[in-house]
Formats: structure tokens, sequence, C-alpha cells
């Protein structure tokens, strides 16, 4: 398989027998290269800047600095890196932290040799790996939110970034959109930018597609 389709991966975990264990499996597969292991958090954002991993696979519970605590700094500072949380607890506490803190999946060390290489491949394409479990604790704490009257999450984007999606996708320019919602230049920028990164879209081209999918403009 060519060299560009390989996925960089980072492994965090403080048993060195977990990371070996977790390495075999990933080793194995032509497209997943495992280039650097920590031991703790700490030792994990280290690695990250300094080999840049496409993923990175962090165990929850870790001395120093746990992964959740490495995630959402890796979230902040490599905003392209892809979080793969691993953990030894089926827990719903940890799997919300995770999501809140970046990551795009959970997996449960237990059944690793069957999850993780899918929940890489799922994660490295930008989408969602949850293991039943998780699902069935979405749509509960879904439910009971609906159930309480509390707010539901209907979308992953605001008001004014679907604004400016669907001026962006119209073909307006960043001045354009600046000057008919009265904002600056820069402001469209970052909301554009912010738009791109939740979607998990490359482009203007992308973002158009996303419109139209959504209904947000006519083909």
């Amino acid at each position: 398989m060519p060299e560009a389709t390989e996925t960089r991966i980072l492994l965090a975990d403080d048993h060195a027998l977990v990371r070996r264990g977790v390495r075999l499996i990933l080793d194995a597969e032509p497209d997943l290269t495992v280039v650097a292991e920590a031991g703790n958090g700490a030792e994990a954002l280290e690695a990250a800047r300094t080999h840049r991993p496409d993923l990175a696979i962090l165990d929850i519970a870790m001395p120093r600095m746990t992964g959740l605590q490495a995630a959402r700094e890796l979230s902040r500072t490599q905003p392209d890196i892809r979080l793969l949380m691993l953990t030894m607890y089926d827990n719903e506490q940890y799997f919300f932290e995770a999501l809140a803190a970046g990551a795009s999946g959970y997996v449960l060390k237990s059944v690793a040799d069957r999850d993780l290489v899918e929940a890489c491949r799922a994660t490295v394409r930008g989408e969602p790996f949850l293991y039943p479990g998780a699902v069935n604790a979405l749509v509960r704490n879904y439910l009971d939110r609906a159930r309480h009257g509390e707010p539901v999450p209907e979308r992953a984007i605001t008001d004014r970034e679907e604004e400016i999606l669907k001026l962006v996708a119209e073909g307006h320019t960043s001045q354009q959109i600046a000057d008919m919602l009265v904002i600056s230049v820069k402001t469209v920028e970052r909301h554009r930018a912010n738009l791109l990164q939740k979607l998990g879209l490359k482009d203007r081209l992308e973002l158009t597609r996303y419109a139209i999918r959504a209904g947000l403009i006519e083909p």
C-alpha cells in the first residue's frame, strides 16, 4: 500500500503490556503504523509535538496527566490530530467527557482486538466510532434531557455559523459576507474555520455540498 495512505499513530497507555498488545494489532494492518508510544498524558503531548501523528490513541486513566486532559490539550494545540480513547471501563460519564474533549471514538480494551482497527479507520475518515453500549448511553441521555425539558442539542453549528455557511455556499467572498452581516472579515474567517473543523470538511466545495444536503441552498 502506498506510503501516503498510511495512518501514523501515537499510542499512549501507562501499561507497557497493553501498549505491546495494541501495537501488535495495529502494526499487522498495512494502512496503520505506530510511530510513537507514551506512558502518560504529558509524554503523549511531547510525542505528539515531535512526531505529528495523524491519530492519537489515549488511555483514559494515566498518571501525571490523564488521557482526557491530554485530549483536551491536543484538541486545542493540534486540532488536525484525530483522537481515540481507550479504556477498561464502560462508563457513561467518561464516554461523554471523551466526546467533550474532542475524541471521535471510545474503545473498550476488552474488545480492542475486535473494535480497534475499525475505530482507527472510522476516526481517520472523520466518522465517530461508538461501541454498542455508547450508542445506548447517547440515546438514553437524549431521552432523559427531552423528558426533563432540558435543551436537546439539535445540531452541531450555531445560528451565526449556519448563516455564514449558507452565504459561503452561495459563492460570496469573506468581504461580501462581512459587509452583509456588518462584522469584520476576520470574524467571518474565524466562523468559516470553525465550520470546517466542526463538520470535518476541507474546503468551500465540501461546505457547499454540506449546505445542499442540509437544505440550506438549492443545488
